[in-house]
């Protein structure tokens, strides 16, 4: 049946919560489109790394928010994982274009949620 399609209802995201991060990877395709300098690719091309970073980057997102929710309200960790996952939010509700500025943008918010998830995931006063 084409055009038909399921819709997933995950309230209490426990589909999310089983599925580790593939970090290496992202981390790799992060470092070398960080490290462009005069790329010539296709847009099309552009479009789908832009669009591996923003699956990445939202399951990140995900899983920062999981692990921000479980600290005490005193924490001042949770504060700052607040903040970058507005940061996030906007960010990625910009639409992707396919150039390389736009690529970047998205490789530089999933290298910032990688900090902000090993600032909550290592010791307290490894923070802010």
């Amino acid at each position: 049946m084409s055009g038909a399609y399921a819709v997933l209802h995950d309230p209490q995201g426990l589909l999310d919560a089983e599925l580790p991060l593939d970090r290496a990877p992202h981390e790799a395709l992060v470092t070398a489109v960080l490290a462009w300098k005069n790329p010539d690719l296709a847009p099309r091309d552009y479009q789908q790394i832009a669009l591996q970073l923003t699956g990445h980057a939202r399951a990140l997102a995900a899983d920062v928010a999981r692990h921000a929710a479980a600290l005490p309200r005193n924490d001042g960790r949770g504060a700052l994982a607040d903040v970058v996952l507005r940061e996030a939010d906007g960010r990625l509700s910009v639409p992707l274009q396919g150039t390389a500025r736009c690529v970047q943008n998205r490789a530089r918010l999933v290298q910032a949620l990688y900090t902000r998830l090993d600032r909550l995931t290592g010791p307290a006063s490894a923070a802010p």
